[in-house]
């Protein structure tokens, strides 16, 4: 009789390490219409294309664990050459402060080596003498409450007057003083690196704690995850969440990676590069440091972030492991500063404050969501969102940037809050 009620535990302790994957379903499976589901989808999706908000896109969708809806639309380009397919990597843009820095974060700090309310400067020195920086909190960095300013275009230091590189920061060569690759002529002095930090030292910082969105501290991460462990940023992030996650594609620099899948080109770039980015992180800072960043950098497929984004929704849990604590990820994706009409989480970003009383066009994401969710946007057409109350996984991925940036028709459309929005209402099940 021992042997069978064990030999059941042991049965019932795999079911669940298997049920917390994510597995292929159907949209009927979760109380979903496929054909009306599908419907309304491909006309978002064939709106958007025509408009030109994007040459391509792919949509996926994981309710209670399964995924009901991956759809590829449309092509990288819109010459119409190469058809956007599920298993495409893209550039995440700044997904990546979520997918790249922010789990370390995470970890680090359930681990007692960072604290969110001591001073930034206990990590990062070159702080410690900056009257307007000391006293500035990991906290009210990651929820953009510091009061440092948005951006720097670091691009310009690269420059001399008659728009030719300062041979000191960059050269057309890989060397052993630059070995910074930023696309496939160009390369980087590793040194240009401090420059960025002093820049950043040397930045300004309100008085006033308001909410302001700033990617500045996202820069400075890797390095300072770097010192905390001793290891490498990028083997630091592989081994502790990407290898036990089973995301084959997600990671910087994916040209090493020697993957079959397809890169999404991103945008023609007519002042760095002087080409298409495609392989090459679009952001011009992230690349200045090599491609890898906190800001950005990441690239990865939707299947990888759908991964990601569940072992969140099942705190912390994925593949029978347990990768961050229940408490960490309730504390990260929680409002910090709602009393300074501040909707960000540390790291995250949440609904609009009061957004499931706003319209669709006004509000950010989907009215629906509930005020438990969390996610965040990439300059490049990405979106990710995560709704642990509904179990419900949004990944949208596509490069609204080519040819170029000045493609906005994916925000004046509000493609991605009225895909999300299917799957609410259509949806038996949906709680705010």
């Amino acid at each position: 009789m021992k042997k069978c009620v064990s030999y059941i535990s042991l049965v019932l302790l795999m079911l669940q390490g298997l049920q917390a994957q994510l597995i292929n379903g159907s949209p009927e499976s979760q109380g979903y219409d496929s054909i009306k589901i599908k419907t309304q989808v491909d006309s978002i999706m064939q709106e958007g294309i025509i408009e030109k908000a994007f040459p391509g896109a792919q949509l996926l969708v994981a309710k209670n664990g399964a995924i009901i809806f991956h759809e590829a639309y449309g092509f990288h380009t819109y010459d119409s050459i190469q058809k956007v397919q599920k298993n495409d990597v893209y550039d995440l843009a700044s997904v990546t402060k979520i997918v790249g820095p922010l789990p370390a974060l995470m970890k680090l700090y359930e681990e007692g080596k960072i604290d969110l309310d001591q001073p930034f400067s206990t990590y990062w020195k070159s702080w410690r003498h900056k009257r307007d920086k000391k006293n500035i909190t990991l906290r009210e960095l990651l929820a953009h409450q510091s009061g440092m300013i948005p951006y720097i275009v670091f691009l310009e230091a690269v420059y001399k007057k008659n728009k030719r590189f300062k041979k000191r920061f960059i050269r057309s060569k890989k060397s052993k003083r630059f070995s910074r690759q930023v696309s496939e002529n160009l390369f980087v002095n590793p040194r240009f690196e401090n420059k960025i930090f002093r820049k950043i030292s040397r930045s300004k910082v309100s008085d006033e704690k308001i909410y302001r969105y700033s990617g500045l501290a996202s820069l400075i991460y890797p390095k300072l995850i770097e010192n905390l462990t001793g290891k490498s940023y990028t083997s630091y992030l592989q081994n502790n969440f990407y290898t036990p996650l089973g995301c084959n594609t997600l990671g910087y620099l994916p040209l090493e990676k020697g993957f079959k899948n397809a890169i999404v080109p991103a945008e023609i770039d007519t002042v760095l590069r002087k080409t298409i980015t495609k392989a090459w992180v679009h952001d011009e800072n992230a690349a200045l440091l090599g491609g890898i960043s906190g800001n950005a950098g990441l690239f990865g497929s939707a299947e990888d972030l759908a991964k990601y984004m569940q072992m969140l929704v099942q705190e912390g849990r994925y593949n029978g492991q347990q990768l961050l604590k229940p408490e960490t990820i309730k504390e990260f994706t929680k409002i910090q500063y709602p009393d300074n009409n501040n909707r960000r989480g540390l790291g995250f970003d949440k609904p609009l404050i009061g957004n499931d009383t706003l319209s669709i066009k006004k509000s950010y994401p989907a009215p629906q969501v509930s005020k438990e969710s969390y996610g965040h946007a990439g300059f490049t057409g990405t979106f990710v969102w995560a709704d642990p109350k509904n179990d419900l996984v949004f990944i949208f991925l596509s490069n609204r940037v080519y040819p170029n940036r000045s493609h906005r028709n994916i925000y004046n459309l509000n493609i991605r809050p009225r895909l999300q929005q299917v799957f609410y209402l259509n949806s038996n099940d949906t709680k705010k």
